[in-house]
């Protein structure tokens, strides 16, 4: 069943009226298939205006949107042969991030995905996307094995921010993040990484320091919280749609600022409502953009790179 977000009130209604007019076509008989029609029109009418009109809070709500397509799925939808690696030989293992090796159209790749999960049972499995200082090390861990074997980096990112708990605090959370982003603006083989959902701080940073950085249509990147970012400056998370706003968080925003490398555009009312949509789009930026780094000689890749957040920091100072 949909689930529709707050500014979706008259999407929901007509929706609604449809699902309605559906039951009495199949319950009595009756031909309703024209007055059908006219409102499923009115519905895309409706549906296209809406998300062509999103505040950053709206974004923020839909970058959120429960039934938002995760790196499990997207793993799944594009990914051949998909062998899972686990832990970081050093702690534990960290559920909060998916990491194998599979085949991205016919050619061996290393993907490492924050997951949410979808149900209660696995968002607590998965610990909501907020990963331990054990989940920086595997993914560490990973794009060494990537360089040792010289095949490509894929990363997924989709995550509300790292795990703030005592204990991940106690194994070294900031030097486990630093140390993540270090080893990939130091990586030998190429990287490519996807905002999906969520980009909240330093906890995705980790995962989001590629040779290309994408994000999707709706989806956020921020340094905090508009909540966390609402209660620092107000001593409330009241205003956190004001924060939103302030904090240039969507792809838009942030393509403009030069952060990002592109955006990857999502189907008609976002990809919750058509994740196979959403896959269609994001497998073909990935080839895209894989296809363009493969071709670059090993010291060319790393200069690019280096010069590439080089530039973004004199950029913004």
């Amino acid at each position: 069943m949909h689930q529709f977000l707050d500014f979706e009130k008259t999407i929901s209604i007509l929706q609604g009226k449809i699902e309605d007019l559906r039951l009495i076509s199949s319950g009595d008989g009756i031909n309703v298939g024209s007055e059908i029609s006219k409102l499923e029109e009115r519905l895309e009418k409706n549906i296209v205006n809406t998300y062509q009109n999103l505040t950053a809070w709206d974004k923020v709500k839909v970058a959120r949107h429960p039934q938002r397509p995760h790196a499990s799925y997207i793993i799944s939808s594009i990914i051949d042969d998909w062998q899972i690696l686990a832990g970081d030989r050093s702690y534990a293992e960290d559920n909060s991030i998916l990491g194998g090796i599979g085949r991205f159209n016919g050619k061996s790749i290393m993907v490492i995905g924050i997951e949410k999960g979808n149900t209660t049972e696995k968002r607590i499995f998965h610990n909501f996307g907020m990963v331990r200082p054990e989940g920086y090390r595997k993914a560490r861990r990973l794009i060494e094995i990537a360089e040792k074997f010289k095949i490509p980096i894929l990363t997924l990112i989709d995550t509300p921010g790292a795990y703030p708990g005592k204990g991940a605090e106690e194994r070294g959370q900031a030097e486990a993040i630093a140390k993540c982003i270090q080893k990939s603006l130091t990586s030998t083989v190429p990287m490519i990484s996807i905002i999906t959902g969520e980009g909240g701080s330093g906890g995705a940073a980790a995962l989001a320091t590629g040779d290309i950085v994408l994000m999707m249509e709706h989806s956020i990147y921020s340094v905090i919280s508009p909540e966390g970012c609402s209660s620092i400056l107000w001593r409330s998370a009241s205003k956190a749609d004001i924060a939103a706003n302030t904090l240039k968080l969507t792809a838009q925003d942030l393509y403009k600022l030069k952060i990002i490398d592109n955006i990857i555009p999502e189907p008609i009312g976002a990809a919750h409502r058509d994740p196979n949509g959403m896959i269609k789009f994001l497998k073909e930026e990935v080839k895209t953009y894989l296809e363009k780094l493969l071709s670059l000689s090993q010291s060319d890749l790393i200069g690019k790179r280096r010069e590439k957040f080089l530039k973004m920091s004199f950029l913004n100072n």
